[in-house]
């Protein structure tokens, strides 16, 4: 079957143009070398070709506690690369006329404050809706995802305590993972069937995705699953999501069955030509500007290549789907350890299966400009860039910096002084600070530190959050602090100099505010 299969797959590769499946085939075992082991985690990897399956490998283990191997048929979650179901299936109900993908989002879920601004199912799925990713607004309270078992309640909850969005709805893009979650409910709510049924009704049956579903319920028995692993100091510990939230996330899967996911792009089963073009369709700002993000995929051109694709990680999972439409290539892998890179795996893949080769993946970045005594702060929410994001370009007139993803997505920095904050600077700002939103509370403290300090000598500032987190903040630039594990933490003035609130910063919530209730003395 593998000899008649081998036939088969040159005959079609010869047909689009793409190197030999016996050539490809033992460079792909180079790829994946790292995982090729009995004693570590792995990953799957399948490749296709005009629609025909070329590829499908397995390395390392998908349970290290019984031995059992890794195989092509190995279940793994994927992570972000579900965010494209959830779209397809929001779509579906669109097409039918049930609902319109620029409905305000407050039609169907009434527990989303009112924002004063239009704020539209498209804005969720090209993710510039400008919602707080409630997983990270979460994390800032001190209770990130993996640590306690998270429902679509929770996500309600949570949305619902949120005074204010990152900015407004179609002026930015900012990943979040609540809308997705939203566009799942969503589909719940209108479709009258919960998520799972109507998308395996609708999506995965049609197409003979057998091997796939959602994980909502996350202490299901599943068969042939891959458990997840994070290496910490050279030993693998199991990191498996124990949440039953879904939509962003949670696909269960196959490296087949995305590969058979991927084809319905070329040849539709489930909707139309039109159907899959209106995914593919790239979104575009308030002002026309397009950014890249189709509906739950990523459309970009990278060495001369028309890509789609999208990559996913959740715990230890890592994953990626792409297609190269031109080409009529696409790859899919899965892998069950958070240091898996399955991005750059898939990119290495497909290169191979290309008439022409070239590098598909993101290039690195030119390095940013070194300068001791200034930094870079993002106009949009005050963070602090310290180096280009692989892929991406950047422009520098004078003091202001343009960074432009490979997704097209440009953000605008500024060069600002470097803060070094003398001892009578730091006096001014300890206190206990409350967030509503977040249900958290920061205590800002000066501490001794014999003769270092941050900025000042012999002193150093601390945030401490209960029960026992504590976060050293280093300065940045004029009442800006960076804060390992937590954020930028900016602290914010009245008219007259006086500091009542900060704001702690990160990539998905741009200004979350914690109001000064209290002076401490340390």
């Amino acid at each position: 079957m593998r000899a008649a299969l081998a036939v088969f797959a040159a005959a079609s590769l010869a047909f689009v143009g793409v190197r030999s499946a016996d050539v490809a085939d033992a460079r792909v075992d180079t790829v994946f070398e790292r995982w090729n082991s009995p004693s570590t985690p792995g990953c799957a990897v399948g490749a296709a070709v005009a629609g025909t399956p070329v590829l499908a490998k397995a390395y390392g283990m998908a349970d290290l506690e019984h031995d059992a191997k890794i195989t092509p048929d190995t279940i793994f979650e994927a992570g972000s690369v579900s965010k494209q179901f959830t779209a397809a299936a929001v779509l579906l109900l669109a097409r039918e006329g049930k609902l319109s993908i620029d409905d305000p989002v407050r039609k169907y879920i009434r527990e989303l404050p009112d924002y004063g601004v239009p704020l539209t199912i498209r804005h969720m799925l090209n993710h510039t809706s400008g919602l707080r990713d409630w997983g990270s607004v979460e994390s800032i309270a001190g209770w990130p995802r993996t640590t306690r078992a998270y429902t679509h309640d929770h996500v309600l909850e949570i949305v619902s305590h949120q005074t204010a969005v990152n900015f407004t709805p179609g002026t930015r893009w900012s990943y979040s993972n609540t809308g997705f979650n939203l566009a799942a409910i969503i589909v719940s709510r209108v479709s009258g069937k919960p998520f799972s049924d109507f998308t395996r009704e609708r999506l995965f049956a049609p197409l003979g995705m057998t091997h796939t579903s959602w994980r909502d319920d996350h202490t299901r028995v599943l068969k042939n699953r891959a458990i997840a692993y994070s290496e910490q100091q050279n030993q693998f510990h199991t990191n498996m999501p124990f949440e039953d939230v879904y939509g962003n996330g949670g696909l269960l899967t196959t490296v087949g069955d995305l590969l058979t996911w991927n084809e319905n792009f070329s040849t539709p089963k489930v909707g139309d030509a039109s159907f899959v073009a209106m995914q593919q369709q790239v979104g575009r700002f308030t002002d026309g500007t397009p950014h890249g993000y189709a509906f739950g995929l990523m459309v970009t051109a990278a060495g001369g290549q028309h890509v789609v694709e999208h990559s996913g990680s959740t715990a230890g999972y890592s994953a990626h789907l792409l297609r190269l439409p031109d080409e009529k290539v696409s790859v899919a892998v899965l892998c069950n350890a958070s240091t898996a890179r399955a991005t750059q795996y898939a990119h290495q893949v497909a290169d191979l299966y290309l008439s022409k080769p070239s590098q598909t993946g993101a290039s690195p970045a030119r390095p940013l400009p070194k300068d001791d005594a200034s930094v870079f702060r993002r106009v949009d929410n005050g963070e602090v860039l310290s180096n280009a994001p692989a892929g991406s370009t950047w422009t520098l007139e004078g003091n202001h910096l343009r960074v432009t993803s490979r997704y097209g997505v440009g953000e605008a920095f500024e060069r600002v002084p470097k803060a070094v904050p003398s001892a009578a600077d730091l006096a001014q700002l300890p206190g206990v600070y409350t967030s509503d939103d977040a249900e958290a509370t920061l205590t800002i403290a000066v501490e001794s530190t014999g003769d270092r300090g941050a900025g000042a000598p012999g002193v150093h500032i601390v945030a401490k959050r209960r029960p026992n987190a504590t976060f050293a903040l280093e300065p940045l630039y004029a009442d800006a602090f960076n804060a390992p594990r937590l954020g930028v933490v900016i602290f914010r003035r009245d008219a007259s100099g006086r500091v009542t609130a900060l704001s702690v910063v990160q990539d998905r919530v741009w200004d979350l505010r914690f109001a000064r209730s209290r002076l401490t003395d340390r």
